[in-house]
This record gives structure tokens, sequence and C-alpha cells, in this order.
């Protein structure tokens, strides 16, 4: 592996921007793509050392195509200001540099914290994704606010999971639920998807049962639970707004 730009995007994010940059300190730079802070987080990041470039925001897969492209470097490791590389992974990271050519991308598991503690079963887990890897061959794709890198090559996969940290609390746990929910139904339509009454009532369900049964959320009771109810709504908000638009738009 050649020399390793960390790229971050970032709005609003004073409380968890240094532990993020703090925690890929080990990379040659580190560079946070900021969409108008008004709290100060632009000036922390450059404060701790980081290349802070200023813009607009066009959306998910957008700001970390320009994050991407920012890099000084074309081996690029993508984390978000809620997402911590712990100092295992980053000696993990640090081997691959002086290994013989590989994958020109790495799969990462994330390991969320909610309410204070790890979530290791359920739908949270293992949350598998790309977020080191070669830009020459590898882009960002996905439909926003779900973006993915996609490689054009062989993907390895490291041990450590990453970090993740996405709520400080309940209440924004629930904001995001319908903000990403609105998003993801906007997206759903553009891209021509349709939803009846079916998909409203079952998905949710479908949602629940994988979480609970399949993926063992069952054995966290109460937090499990909790988990996977909060999913199904996110699920029935985003298919319930795709059925909305269809049916009621024109009757306002």
């Amino acid at each position: 592996m050649e020399r390793l730009s960390a790229v971050i995007i970032a709005k609003d994010e004073v409380d968890r921007i240094e532990a993020a940059i703090r925690s890929v300190a080990f990379c040659d730079e580190v560079v946070v793509l900021d969409s108008g802070s008004t709290d100060g987080t632009a000036e922390l990041a450059e404060a701790l050392g980081a290349r802070v470039l200023r813009t607009d925001w066009p959306g998910f897969v957008a700001q970390k195509t320009r994050a991407t492209a920012a890099a000084a470097h074309d081996w690029v490791l993508s984390i978000d200001c809620d997402e911590r590389v712990p100092p295992e992974l980053a000696r993990e990271i640090m081997e691959l540099r002086s290994a013989a050519p590989g994958p020109v991308a790495y799969r990462l598991s994330r390991l969320s914290w909610w309410m204070g503690a790890p979530v290791q079963r359920g739908a949270w887990w293992p949350d598998a994704r790309v977020r080191l890897f070669d830009r020459r061959c590898a882009a960002w794709g996905g439909v926003d606010p779900h973006d993915e890198v996609r490689a054009r090559g062989p993907v390895g996969a490291l041990r450590t999971p990453l970090h993740h940290h996405p709520f400080r609390d309940l209440g924004e746990h629930l904001q995001t639920i319908d903000r990403y929910s609105d998003i993801a139904a906007a997206a759903a339509r553009a891209q021509g998807r349709r939803a009846g009454p079916l998909d409203v009532a079952l998905r949710p369900l479908a949602h629940l049962a994988k979480a609970l049964i399949l993926k063992r959320g069952l054995l966290d009771g109460p937090r499990g639970w909790t988990l996977a109810l909060l999913g199904a709504a996110h699920c029935a908000l985003k298919w319930l707004r795709i059925y909305e638009g269809e049916n009621f738009a024109v009757r306002r």
C-alpha cells in the first residue's frame, strides 16, 4: 500500500470531530470536507492539523466522491465524524503498508454503540462496508442516504471493526429516522420505485423478523427489541412516504 489519506465529511460536529481526527492520525494526511458548519467544526479540524475544504452539500454520495477526489494520495480511508479507528485497527492498516500488493479495497465491520453499550447482534451487526480503498480502482455509489464504495477488483476484509457512535441520544435517533426515511423515499421515487399497501404493512415486519430472529437481536433483551422496532419504524416511514407520494401528492 502506498501513502494513505484519511477523508471525513462534516457539518456541525464540533463535539465529535476531534476524536475522529485523532483516531486517523497514523495516516499521511487528514482531509475534512466541511459543508457549512457554524459551530466551529472547521476551525477545530484545522487546529488539529487537518486540511479543511469548505463546500456546499450535494448529498451523501456526491460529497464523499468530492472528499475522495480531494485526497492527496490514491489510497483512501473514509470515516464519518461519528466513527473511530481503534488502535488495533490502525495497526492492522499499517501492517498492510508493508505487505505485498493485494486487494484494491478492504471491507470493515462496524461495531456500533447505542445508549452506552456496543451492539453485537441484530440488524446493526456486522454492518460490513468498504472504507479503505485505492481510488484508482473504486468509486462511491449507492442511493442517498446509503452510500457505498464499489471496487473494480478484489476486496479483502480486515479483522478489527471500526467503532461507530451514531446517536448522541434517543431524540437524535428519532430525528435521524425521520430525515433519512424522507431522503430514502425521495431517492426511491426518483428511481421509479413504487409502493403499495403490502409494502407499507409487510416490509417493517420483515425487518423485525430479520433483526430479532435471523440476526438474533432477541438475545439482547429490551435493547434488541427497541433497536428492531426503531429499524422497523424507519422502514415503515420510508415505504409510507413512497406510497403517499404516489397516491396523495396530486390531491393536495
